[in-house]
């Protein structure tokens, strides 16, 4: 199910203030751009990533604008469910709370045709944009649901360009969020805990660069213009989209 809403909706404050939010692939274009944002909003941001001296940067970048951040480098592609777990058990001990994930995080090396593709390769965008996607939300969830408002937001692409030729198993894994955001929302929905998907427009990202040699028709935007978007639906007003995929 989609929902819309106007461009200049975005929410203004602290919206999130007192607020724990973990969000994948923190130092990529949306994931670095929703951490500021998320600050800014008063969040307590857990900034997870696998290249650490990117990391850093965002630390900085997000420590200028509000609460001190958390780093937790993780690598999605070989970290285990118990790792997931550790994780969560950590954050528990440390922060005695979360309030929200943002997955940020993907995978995807390029246009390939499904013929041709490394059976590694496949696996690989499979295992990143879905399976770990779900292991770590599993692994949060008990600790999300001591939460009196959690929200669970997952970051796709559109279904319907993905599903065209050459997208892989990057494609693929598209679909299946887009089926986890929903059975996931009704297995949830008389709980604390938001299910929501956003779909952001073409931004200029490094992950786009390798689908589109150039955006000769200036429709990519900065992910910073969708940054806005995250917090409104990790705040008490994502409860609007709650079950929706949100193509603001």
């Amino acid at each position: 199910m989609a929902g819309t809403a106007p461009e200049g909706s975005a929410l203004e404050g602290p919206v999130l203030e007192g607020r724990v939010v973990l969000i994948t692939g923190a130092h990529g274009g949306l994931g670095a751009a929703a951490a500021q944002a998320c600050a800014q909003a008063g969040a307590t941001v857990i900034l997870l990533g696998r290249k650490v001296p990117k990391l850093n940067r965002v630390h900085d970048a997000v420590a200028a604008v509000g609460p001190e951040p958390l780093l937790y480098p993780l690598d999605l592609e070989g970290a285990s469910a118990d790792d997931h777990a550790e994780m969560a058990a950590r954050i528990e001990g440390e922060l005695g709370r979360l309030d929200g994930v943002l997955h940020c995080a993907a995978e995807f090396r390029g246009l390939t045709p499904l013929a041709q593709t490394d059976p590694a390769a496949f696996a690989r965008a499979i295992h990143v944009d879905l399976t770990a996607r779900w292991w770590l939300t599993q692994a949060c969830l008990p600790l999300l649901s001591k939460a009196e408002d959690a929200a669970v937001v997952f970051v796709i692409d559109d279904p319907a360009r993905v599903g065209q030729a050459y997208w892989g198993g990057y494609g693929i894994a598209q679909h299946g969020q887009a089926a986890m955001i929903g059975m996931l929302h009704h297995e949830l929905a008389n709980g604390p805990v938001r299910i929501s998907g956003l779909q952001p427009g073409p931004m200029r990202t490094p992950l786009r660069s390798r689908a589109y040699a150039d955006d000769a028709g200036g429709q990519a935007r900065d992910p910073a213009g969708y940054a806005a978007a995250c917090v409104t639906l990790l705040s008490s007003a994502g409860a609007a989209h709650r079950g929706q995929v949100w193509t603001p």
